[in-house]
């Protein structure tokens, strides 16, 4: 039987491999060729297992650059902040006591009771600025807590997102609501830092409610880029340009305190620090002072997204 051209080329093929191998075991080339093969194996090895270990090397250096900038940064914060509290306390201070002992120390009853009120209403205003300082002073150690580490919890964005909304309607003006949208189900879940989280979102609240007197302040959440998207808009000019401004030159001003109160610099710049702590992206924009749209995003795992929707 004949057979074919294509197995008689393959055949032959083989068994000149064969002669190959033999020719070269006769003369001991077989061995030189698998002992260079393995050195160059051993060699390849060990160059990949240095690239690896070198580009494991960078990756934790800039990480541990990173968490020092961060840590520097939050001490630095902190650090002027309370040398700026020091001074600045001292004014309505000083007026809360002036006056005070002024009305204590009256024996006579020769103080109108005009002039009196005149100065009960000083104490009010002075008490009311302290109360703010004390406020400010409070963010920063719950921020410089937060620093460190984050506890992560599962938990129902339905009802995070509605005790947020409870929350803002507290504070939030008469003819203001507050609503919420999501195109994602009742039964998500998410994987939060809530204490984050509520920071982040009681800032952002806070900051709608005082720049909107009536009108709807909207938060939307959704799932993007394998993490959370939280937006929220409301009528009014909430600020965006004090986003880029320098903390640190701002809290060294001699009056700074008081400005922080007026301008919500200090709880914007937090929350942007938060979401950068999370490895996410803070945007806010105002469209000519009438609305004003603040958004962020971070990483974030999440399940039951379309569950019964």
């Amino acid at each position: 039987m004949k057979v074919p051209r294509f197995f008689r080329h393959i055949f032959s093929k083989i068994l000149g491999s064969f002669k190959f191998l033999s020719y070269l075991c006769r003369n001991n080339l077989f061995i030189k060729v698998m002992e260079i093969v393995l050195i160059v194996i051993i060699l390849l090895l060990l160059i990949g297992g240095a690239i690896g270990a070198w580009c494991m090397y960078r990756h934790y250096e800039q990480k541990l650059k990173k968490e020092v900038k961060r840590a520097q940064q939050s001490e630095q914060l902190k650090s002027v902040f309370i040398e700026n509290v020091s001074r600045t306390l001292r004014t309505p201070l000083n007026a809360i006591l002036g006056y005070s002992n002024m009305i204590l120390e009256e024996k006579d009853e020769s103080m109108q009771p005009a002039m009196v009120k005149e100065m009960a209403g000083h104490i009010k205003v002075d008490s009311e600025e302290l109360l703010g300082f004390v406020a400010q002073l409070f963010e920063m150690s719950k921020f410089e807590g937060i620093t460190p580490s984050f506890t992560f919890i599962e938990v129902n964005l339905t009802e995070l997102m509605a005790s947020y909304r409870r929350e803002a309607l507290n504070i939030a003006k008469p003819d203001v609501s507050v609503r919420v949208r999501t195109d994602l189900s009742p039964h998500c879940k998410a994987f939060l830092d809530t204490n984050l989280m509520h920071q982040l979102m009681m800032h952002l609240l806070t900051n709608a409610t005082r720049h909107t007197s009536q009108g709807d302040i909207i938060i939307a959440y959704a799932n993007e880029r394998r993490g959370l998207k939280v937006t929220i808009t409301y009528s009014g000019n909430g600020k965006a340009e004090l986003i880029g401004s320098d903390i640190y030159s701002f809290l060294q001003k001699e009056d700074a305190l008081k400005h922080v109160n007026e301008s919500s610099i200090l709880g914007l710049s937090l929350c942007k620090a938060i979401v950068e702590m999370l490895g996410g992206e803070f945007y806010m924009d105002t469209e000519y002072e009438r609305k004003t749209v603040a958004s962020f995003w971070f990483p974030c795992k999440m399940r039951d997204r379309h569950k019964d929707v």
